[in-house]
């Protein structure tokens, strides 16, 4: 009687891993409809945003695209931002200027702060200041965070917090 009892459970428990039962059949035939396919996922784009340049000019970020465009946020006051900056500069040193744009937009709370800054370390990084309210997809808990946008304009790369970007994978995202 126990062997008997044995074998039925395994003969259960072998039937239960089975999947080739009609409903199971049924189910890995079914077709959605359209309106039950998945969404594609958003992807997001460079903004339309103005920034004020170290000279006055103002411009609009969303102009940049045809080009990769590095879009860093970072303030004078940020230690993580002031240490990753040197592996920024490497990386523009190595970048190749007729396929990518830097955009260093200083979060500082005003423009002059930050071009002292970057006088004052040599920094031959663009520095930006926003020029309007910053838009949606800036609006971060905190700083460092850095986007890299394709060509295309879609966003490729997000990196929240200071990194290291003299390194080899930095340099092949840009000048691929």
């Amino acid at each position: 009687m126990k062997n008997i009892l044995s074998s039925i459970i395994v003969l259960i428990a072998i039937a239960g891993c089975n999947n080739s039962t009609a409903e199971n059949t049924a189910a890995a035939n079914y077709e959605p409809s359209d309106a039950a396919r998945p969404v594609v996922s958003y992807v997001p784009t460079l903004p339309s945003f103005n920034m004020l340049g170290g000279s006055g000019q103002v411009t609009d970020l969303s102009q940049l695209k045809g080009k990769k465009v590095f879009v860093n946020l970072w303030a004078t006051w940020c230690p993580p931002c002031r240490a990753e900056i040197p592996s920024i500069q490497q990386l523009y040193a190595k970048a190749d200027k007729s396929k990518t744009v830097f955009v260093m937009l200083s979060l500082d709370n005003d423009f002059e702060t930050a071009r002292k800054f970057a006088a004052k370390m040599k920094m031959n990084l663009p520095v930006y200041y926003p020029a309007g309210n910053l838009p949606e997809l800036f609006n971060v808990q905190g700083i460092p965070v850095t986007y890299i946008f394709n060509e295309k304009g879609e966003l490729i790369h997000r990196q929240d917090g200071a990194a290291d970007y003299s390194t080899q994978y930095y340099i092949d995202l840009l000048n691929q």
